[in-house]
């Protein structure tokens, strides 16, 4: 008689027990991925062969493995906090620069500026250099910026409006050729601010003045002064003529260059002069409706200090800035395996690459086979904990079962003992 099956079926009962204790206590793990237990039956080998009517010798844990199932996605506040729909792992750098994987992606930033999670691990990616080109040769820790971003002078004015062909004449017959503090000299106007190269902004007032029918002057003013001419006898920047349908001018046929020169600002500060800067005004027309201005707008800026990061689906890492401008500060990368079931788990939210796992394949969120990235949200653990109780209900009753054939083992050795 052997106790060996009822012995073996305790042990895996007990690590099933300890798999599903597991499971129950990370129910609520960002990242967390069930495991179960998977047995095998065992056979005693004879020395001339298995026989055909062989008892088994009990049971077995062949593996315990990790279920990588999608877990619930979940929605938080923290811009930080990262979830991966789909397939993939975070890659994240330990102290000593080995790379680990992970599917937590509660991460922070540290006062270094580096992306780290709980475990001080910092996340890899590509950097971007100053002018916020993904830098995508080499793989590095990613690094979020601190410096403010640098002004932009303006170089090009695009300007798309409709001029309406029913205004009178308004050059006046005498004086002047406009007088911008009498808008009864002109027809209509419109601003725009635009930025010398300390980022300072000045003030461009566009004045309309029709001089006939299907032509209409432009005078620019810079801080309230004339660019062109002086004060007693601004000359227009440029002249606009239309077909007589009023559609595309004919004049001008490309870009006005505008000379801004040096003016004093609202608050008595002097600008710098901003030279050749192109004013776009192929998109003007001239129809019997109200003048309106559709599209104004140009490529410089003001300083600004940095407001905020943000993730895009695709991974890139956005930088906000208090000017209103946005500029790629690097790219996180996903990696996946050809059995991500052969990660050896390290625990803290994280798994060792394995010979058995295969080489990591990397990219970035939503190429291949990745899945896509989903900023402020965290996956939630795949653990069913209703089918992990019942789980337990079956891995109990196992135990008492196995238990209860080692006490009947027993009971038919004491009667053999017993006997006279």
């Amino acid at each position: 008689m052997s106790f060996q099956q009822g012995l073996s079926g305790l042990n895996a009962s007990s690590k099933s027990l300890d798999v599903i204790g597991n499971n129950v206590a990370n129910a609520n793990t960002y990242g967390e991925k069930m495991s179960r237990a998977e047995f095998a039956d065992m056979y005693a080998s004879a020395m001339n062969g298995a026989a055909t009517n062989q008892i088994g010798i009990g049971v077995r844990v062949a593996a315990v493995t990790q279920q990588f199932s999608q877990g619930s996605i979940v929605t938080t506040e923290n811009p930080l906090d990262l979830a991966i729909n789909g397939n993939g792992f975070f890659q994240v750098e330990d102290s000593i620069g080995g790379i680990n994987y992970s599917r937590n992606g509660q991460f922070k930033v540290d006062r270094e500026g580096f992306v780290v999670n709980n475990q001080n691990q910092k996340l890899i990616g590509y950097r971007a250099d100053a002018l916020g080109v993904i830098q995508s040769g080499k793989a590095d820790s990613l690094q979020m910026p601190t410096a403010g971003i640098k002004p932009q002078v303006t170089t090009a004015i695009k300007m798309e409006l409709n001029l309406d062909a029913r205004s009178k004449v308004t050059v006046p017959t005498s004086g002047p050729a406009i007088n911008f503090a009498d808008p009864l000299t002109y027809n209509k106007a419109t601003s725009l601010n635009v930025f010398d190269d300390k980022g300072q902004d000045v003030a461009l007032t566009y004045y309309f003045q029709k001089a006939a029918t299907d032509t209409w002057n432009v005078y620019v003013a810079a801080n309230g002064a004339t660019i062109n001419g002086s004060a007693a006898a601004p000359v227009p920047a440029t002249q606009i003529v239309f077909p007589a349908n009023g559609g595309t001018p004919t004049l001008p046929l490309a870009n006005v260059m505008l000379n801004i020169p040096a003016s004093a600002n609202a608050v008595g500060a002097v600008t710098l002069p901003i030279p050749n800067v192109k004013l776009n005004l192929l998109g003007a027309t001239q129809y019997g409706s109200p003048f309106g201005v559709t599209d104004l707008t140009q490529d410089g800026y003001a300083p600004g200090q940095l407001g905020g990061v943000s993730f895009a689906n695709d991974g890139v890492v956005t930088a906000r800035y208090s000017n209103g401008q946005t500029k790629a500060a690097g790219q996180l990368l996903l990696a996946t395996f050809r059995n991500p079931q052969g990660l050896q788990p390290l625990g803290g939210n994280a798994w060792a690459p394995s010979h058995v796992a295969g080489d990591p394949v990397v990219g970035a969120p939503g190429e291949g086979t990745l899945g896509v990235l989903q900023a402020a949200a965290l996956e939630e653990s795949n653990v069913d904990l209703t089918a992990e109780l019942v789980n337990m209900i079956t891995a109990q009753r196992s135990y008492q079962a196995n238990a209860q054939t080692i006490k009947t083992q027993d009971q038919v050795f004491q009667t053999l003992v017993n006997l006279r």
